[in-house]
């Protein structure tokens, strides 16, 4: 096992990156410690300063490594730290390494007392922060780089925009991309000529390749909604829904997008025309385009019905109507079953 620092402080508001770390190092201990005998943690009410001090300062007859998990650093009290936790950082035993999860948020941060009792023990501070949306293009081409690909802007804000904003999705749709075209992984090691020989991907390719976001996917079922392919419509519910994904936050992209659709199918019976619509949609442009084109062969009143029916089918999924003999005869039906006869009756 790697030899580890006595203590860490991983903090930051990118909590899925934060969770990772931790099970990457809880997994790196019981690796090298049978049956996980080297790993204690200390969560929730139990993870107060004192209580940690305690727990350092404890006997254990684990052999080997020691290391102490300690989760909600971010709730703690800079006078806490001071008083009751810093002074038992200044003489942790040999072996010993203690290693605080901060989960922040504008409201909540680590106290700096912590960072500061880290840094005099020997430790590391580690942040793992968001990127600002408006940056992650540039994040996303930067990562490319590091793994040997070759993405230019627009394939960059494509992959942003298909994928979504969450940089571990990302990371791993970029880290699937570069196996696809079957390049060595260059981290850290500068290799601007295999960046050379390397292919580029443009925007087309990425709209082509890379999986889509749930919130990507629930749109192409409201695109089926839309375009009235029934087929097409069953199969997308079924893949989110296959993903874990809820009926609830599905009827609420799927209803952003129908009334998006009304709006379009108004403007064009208004007279604008399909470049000028294109223009004012956030979503890549050869989307945009078979968007329009689905709407402009339905008519408003087809969608105001399929945003009426998704109205129905919400009230169904929580149980229907409040006075039983205005629930609909689909309200006791499993929510897939009332869904799927949704499906039905928009598409038909």
């Amino acid at each position: 096992m790697p030899e580890l620092k006595p203590a860490y402080l991983i903090h930051g508001d990118d909590h899925g990156a934060i969770a990772e770390r931790r099970a990457g190092l809880r997994a790196l201990v019981e690796a090298g410690a049978e049956g996980g005998a080297g790993v204690e943690a200390l969560e929730g009410d139990a993870a107060t300063p004192a209580n940690v001090a305690a727990a350092l300062a404890a006997m254990t007859l684990a052999v080997g490594q020691r290391v102490v998990i300690v989760e909600g650093a971010e709730r703690w009290r800079q006078a806490d730290v001071e008083r009751e936790l810093a002074p038992a950082l200044k003489h942790l035993a040999p072996g010993t390494t203690v290693a605080f999860f901060a989960r922040e948020d504008p409201r909540v941060k680590a106290p700096e007392a912590l960072a500061k009792a880290v840094r005099g023990a020997g430790g590391q501070i580690v942040a793992r922060m968001h990127v600002k949306p408006w940056e992650l293009p540039g994040w996303v081409r930067e990562q490319a780089e590091r793994l040997g690909i070759a993405l230019d802007r627009d394939a960059s804000h494509a992959l942003v925009k298909q994928v979504g904003e969450r940089q571990q999705r990302l990371l791993r749709e970029l880290e699937k991309l570069a196996l696809e075209a079957d390049l060595p992984d260059t981290t850290g090691a500068g290799d601007t000529a295999a960046l050379a020989r390397a292919p580029a991907i443009d925007a087309e390719q990425i709209e082509r390749r890379a999986a889509h976001s749930a919130e990507w996917r629930a749109y192409e079922l409201a695109d089926a909604l839309v375009a009235g392919d029934t087929a097409r419509a069953v199969e997308s519910y079924l893949g989110v829904r296959g993903q874990g994904e809820s009926l609830s936050g599905l009827i609420y992209l799927m209803a952003r997008r129908l009334r998006e659709a009304l709006a379009v199918s108004l403007r064009l019976q208004a007279g604008e025309s399909a470049a000028q619509i294109k223009r004012s949609l956030r979503m890549p442009g050869r989307a945009a385009e078979r968007f329009i084109a689905d709407v402009s062969r339905t008519e408003p009143e087809r969608l105001r019905r399929a945003l009426a029916a998704l109205a129905d089918l919400e009230l169904d999924s929580r149980g229907g109507a409040a006075v039983l003999a205005q629930r609909s005869a689909l309200a006791p039906l499993h929510e897939d079953t009332s869904a799927l006869r949704a499906i039905g009756a928009i598409t038909t």
